[in-house]
């Protein structure tokens, strides 16, 4: 998931490139949202969506779409570079629970703990695979929750992926 030139990316680097990289990736640019902070330990990610004419619907607030893709890649991404590149790391499901109509710019932070990895890499030497759920959710400037995401991410070391797919 994670190209093979990272490994040579500098740590210190790394999270300036990552939300560089998001940010002018066309399918994450064309969501509206933007990677505004990534923490230097790369375990905390700020996404900022802004209340623009390219992310508003009809009823003119923050389009569900927008802020249902704003959040596609962050928790993938943020397990593909913690565990390295014998993992293979998909999205597997996703749902949205909107709370209220967003009518300014809102914000998601998105975390992952060193016990998460951890509990991650203890089940897949276990199971050669799993599945973690994740919840984000967006807010605006007085914290007030607009949207909750609970994200599926699904996990598995590379050789019982290929092992798992060459059986099918």
């Amino acid at each position: 998931m994670i190209p093979s030139f990272w490994r040579n990316v500098p740590p210190a680097w790394q999270p300036l490139l990552l939300r560089l990289g998001l940010n002018w990736f066309p399918a994450y640019r064309a969501t509206g949202a933007r990677v505004a902070e990534i923490s230097r330990d790369m375990k905390r990610v700020v996404v900022r969506l802004p209340l623009r004419r390219s992310t508003r619907n009809g009823a003119g607030t923050l389009f569900g779409g927008s802020l249902y893709s704003a959040t596609d890649p962050i928790f993938a991404l943020m397990l593909a570079v913690h565990l390295g590149p014998d993992y293979i790391v998909w999205d597997k499901a996703a749902s949205i629970r909107y709370r209220r109509p967003g009518r300014e710019a809102l914000h998601a932070e998105f975390a992952v703990t060193d016990a998460e990895i951890a509990e991650v890499r203890r089940e897949i030497e276990r199971e050669g695979a799993c599945d973690r759920t994740f919840t984000t959710r967006f807010v605006d400037r007085q914290g007030v929750v607009h949207a909750e995401i609970e994200k599926t991410v699904y996990v598995a070391c590379k050789q019982f992926y290929k092992s798992r797919r060459t059986a099918d």
